[in-house]
């Protein structure tokens, strides 16, 4: 049993040297990342120091009003997921038209993505909410909020929806197609799926960008956390500090969600590989 078997030989074990080196990657990587976040702290330590030495800061005011307003986020989360569910259905129509041979469709959605690209987002806030009931369209403000955001990404969305279905190699098509498969099946069953794996890290981006331009649809009362950090700052007389804590509160969503996002397109790339 001790003896080895004839014509084979031990593995040969790993030389110390490459141990060595996976060592000194781990420790630059903790080194780099120590230095890292002290960076952060120190940035941030300044900033708030800044903001304590006005004396416009107080303790009170973070204690007794900041769960208020942190109150708004879980609405603000939930218009941002209804929107950017809205956004993708409207870009995967407005791409299919974009890529459309026929004029009349194709021109239908040419000008949605120019229109909405070419108008401050606001403005199509207060038209919606304002506007469409003098036409007999009146929608409560968080349907308008989210039909705003959602028509508003859908248009920027469409392009790139439309650039992931073009990356889409025409071999594909082309094999799909000898398999007898008709064009709608193709796009359905072929070239959609891959097209939304190649633009997921972009609707990624595009939701945290939704995050902050959230903070805009207040402006028809949605109480999402800009709202309630107005209100607080107008009752309290000190809107400085309501809207530094509002601030804060949409830069934490950023960061939580943009580390998401990275793992995400860390899973994806595994896949890939």
């Amino acid at each position: 049993m001790g003896a080895t078997v004839a014509g084979m030989s031990d593995p040969v074990a790993p030389a110390p040297i490459v141990g060595d080196m996976a060592r000194a990657a781990r420790r630059r990587r903790v080194v780099y990342l120590a230095a890292f976040a002290l960076t952060w702290l120190v940035i941030i330590g300044a900033i708030m120091g800044a903001v304590v030495a006005t004396g416009n800061w107080s303790l009170d005011f973070t204690r007794d009003w900041g769960p208020y307003i942190l109150g708004g986020v879980g609405f603000t989360i939930f218009v941002c997921l209804a929107s950017i569910v809205l956004a993708v259905v409207l870009a995967t129509v407005g791409a299919l038209g974009r890529l459309s041979p026929n004029p009349v469709i194709n021109g239908i959605a040419s000008f949605y993505v120019s229109l909405v690209r070419g108008t401050p987002l606001l403005v199509q806030v207060y038209f919606v909410f304002f506007a469409l009931p003098a036409i007999g369209i009146v929608l409560d403000p968080l349907t308008a909020g989210v039909f705003a955001l959602g028509f508003n990404y859908g248009a920027y969305l469409t392009e790139i929806f439309r650039a992931g279905i073009q990356a889409v190699p025409g071999g594909q098509r082309e094999a799909a197609q000898a398999l007898g498969m008709s064009d709608t099946v193709v796009m359905r069953r072929i070239v959609l799926p891959q097209a939304f794996r190649i633009v997921t890290p972009a609707i990624g981006n595009e939701f945290i960008a939704m995050i902050k331009d959230s903070s805009l649809v207040s402006v028809v009362g949605l109480q999402e956390t800009l709202w309630r950090a107005r209100k607080v700052g107008t009752s309290s007389q000190d809107p400085i500090q309501a809207f530094i804590i509002a601030a804060v509160i949409y830069w934490v969503l950023s960061i939580v969600f943009s580390f998401l996002q990275e793992r995400l397109e860390r899973r994806m790339a595994r896949g890939d590989r």
